[in-house]
């Protein structure tokens, strides 16, 4: 393990608690796996949810080239990709790849993640489709998105936001089943710890650091995935049966 990702375990306790979401579901994923797992990170740019999750990771993104992606950090460019590889260990291949149109082949991978990136994409039922395909049987996508029931939409690179029915039948539509939870209490403690952490800036790492693990106790109850009022995301699970 590299040096990043001791020191990114080390204050994982203080980080975003939708990451943290992400990261207990791929562990349990993992976990029931009785060899290495691969893994698909779509979107993921440098992934620091999956950093110690035992497997490959291949991580896909597009390339950052409008003024939208550079503002709104979206999309790979060189430096990420190079940096990201110095940092990490478990990191098998980062590859410039469109979803919808996909190269990758067919039956690759264990688990297809894609935190917060569905709602990025016209051809939602293509995409899901391709997850699908490169899903190996029994294989796992974990994905998040905000939560259309209670967010509006004033995101200029945002298509659209889902509520839990619409994400229930698009997901059911190609893999037959899926699960989907509300997660993540909105509110001050929440956008505090959207703040960037910087050593230039220790105030307002210290009040992110501590407003996440607040938030994290607040989007802790069981009760809250069954509840759309209040909580910024969905969580949604769909096993591929064949």
């Amino acid at each position: 393990m590299k040096k990043f990702e001791c020191v990114y375990l080390l204050v994982e306790p203080f980080t975003l608690p939708l990451h943290k979401v992400v990261r207990r579901r791929l562990r349990a994923l993992v976990g029931a796996l009785d060899r290495p797992a691969e893994i698909l990170d779509v979107g993921g740019r440098k992934s620091h949810y999956t950093i110690g999750i035992p497997g490959s990771i291949t991580i896909t993104d597009l390339p950052r080239e409008t003024e939208v992606q550079r503002k709104l950090h979206l999309g790979i460019n060189g430096e990420i990709v190079e940096k990201t590889y110095a940092r990490r260990s478990n990191v098998k291949a980062i590859l410039y790849d469109d979803m919808t149109e996909s190269m990758l082949l067919d039956g690759s991978f264990d688990c297809v993640v894609a935190v917060e990136v569905l709602e990025h994409v016209e051809q939602d039922a293509e995409f899901v489709r391709q997850v699908h395909r490169v899903l190996r049987p029994g294989g796992v996508f974990l994905m998040t998105t905000p939560n259309g029931d209670y967010l509006d939409n004033h995101n200029p690179d945002h298509k659209r936001h889902y509520t839990r029915e619409q994400l229930q039948a698009l997901l059911v539509a190609r893999f037959g089943a899926a699960e989907v939870d509300y997660a993540v209490r909105g509110g001050t403690f929440r956008t505090l710890g959207l703040r960037p952490w910087s050593v230039r800036r220790p105030l307002q790492t210290a009040v992110g650091m501590a407003s996440n693990i607040i938030n994290t106790v607040q989007s802790s109850p069981a009760s809250l995935r069954q509840q759309a009022r209040g909580t910024h995301h969905l969580v949604a699970e769909a096993r591929r049966s064949d």
